[in-house]
Formats: structure tokens, sequence, C-alpha cells
């Protein structure tokens, strides 16, 4: 599930951004509303959690202008306990939550797990591209019929393929939405784990020619195939 934080207060980022991380949830992080609202705008994302207090552009502001272009990613706020005035507003602008400050990053998590089931119907859930299925709620993948059994980590990488089938990613970009962006960017951990999946793929029972819907792009990285 790809994750967009928009929060200032470093400590806050940094236990939330850890808290779902080691829940495989791929998150991206801002630290000021104005590019907050430029990756909001990107899309792309299943949830943002927004705090209210930001330098640049404020939280409902931030909303405000999603809503009015028709921006429908679920929104959770991140509210000081005595911004009552301020969570009504938010809930009034389209937000679908609200969490007041200080927090335990579990409750976060349930949230985002409701949030998500509530506003998304099950075929919105279900990620299918050709004969590869997630389903992004049980977190369970099907290859032809057949269940693979894949980690955290390899899920959410195939998943970020799979959102673009067809594009080429680059490895440091993988390595940014699935690792995280202070990882090595000289790692091998994205062929690693591109191997792991295809393997997983293509042991006996998954399939029967052999073929594997991610792609090597020679010097560049991989993508999902559109059509196998």
């Amino acid at each position: 599930m790809n994750v967009l934080l928009v929060e200032d207060e470093k400590k806050i980022a940094q236990f939330v951004c850890a808290g779902l991380r080691e829940q495989a949830f791929v998150v991206d992080h801002c630290d000021n509303g104005i590019t907050g609202f430029e990756c909001a705008s990107r899309g792309g994302y299943d949830v943002i959690i927004l705090d209210i207090m930001l330098p640049g552009r404020d939280g409902l502001s931030i909303l405000k202008g999603m809503r009015k272009v028709g921006n429908a990613t679920p929104v959770i706020l991140l509210t000081a306990r005595n911004e009552l005035d301020d969570r009504i507003e938010g809930l009034s602008l389209g937000a679908d939550d609200y969490l007041a400050k200080p927090f335990f990053v579990e409750e976060l998590i349930a949230r985002i797990q409701a949030v998500v089931r509530r506003v998304s119907g099950e075929r919105q859930n279900v990620l299918s591209v050709c004969n590869l299925s997630l389903d992004r709620i049980t977190r369970e993948a099907t290859w032809r019929g057949v269940t693979v059994d894949l980690t955290g980590r390899e899920f959410n990488l195939i998943e970020y393929l799979m959102r673009s089938p067809g594009r080429v990613f680059t490895r440091t970009q993988i390595l940014e939405h699935v690792w995280g962006y202070d990882f090595d960017p000289s790692t091998n951990v994205v062929d690693v784990c591109i191997q792991r999946i295809r393997k997983k793929i293509a042991s006996p029972g998954a399939v029967t020619d052999g073929e594997t819907p991610i792609e090597s792009v020679r010097g560049v990285g991989y993508r999902f195939r559109k059509l196998l």
C-alpha cells in the first residue's frame, strides 16, 4: 500500500515512517505543504496522511485543493488535541478521518486500513494485470490462479511495477519507493528481490511455459509486461 505522509515535525515523521515501513507500507514523506500538494496531485497513493499545521501551505488548504480538482485519494488528518474547529472543517472539506497528536502508530495503521476498506470496493482493492492479481487488503498474490507466497517487500515491489504496466522503472526509482530514500543506491537488493519473485512465480505448478511478468530492460531497470 502506497502512503504519502505530509508532516513537518521531524520526530513524528521518523516514527510514523519507520512504523509503516515495518508493516510493509511504501511511504513517501514531505515536510512542507507546497511539496506535499505537488506529490498529492501527482497521484499514485492509496492514502495521504496530512498534518494540518505545515509550512508553505497548511493541510486544510491542501485538502481543499485536492477535492476541488476531483482528487478523491483518502486523507487522514493529523491534528493537535485542541484543534476541534480544524477537525470539523477538515471533515467538511472531505477528509476521511483524523487522528489527534500524540498517537500510537498502531492506531494510525488501523485507521489507514479502515479508511481504505471503507472508500474502496473489492474491485479497486484487487490489482490485476494479465495473469497476476494482487489483493491489496489481504496482501495475497495469485498467478494464473495459483497462490504465490510473497514477502511484504516482494509484494510492494511487484505492486509498484504493476501500477504502471509497460513503464520502465530504474533501480533507483524502485529503491526509493520500496526501500526508502536513505537506502544505498549501489546495492543489488532490487535485482535479488526480482530474482526471488521470478523464482516463486516460475515454481512448479505456478506456470506452464516459464514466462514471468517482470521484464529486464538492459542498462535501465525493470518493467511489468502489458501482455504475456
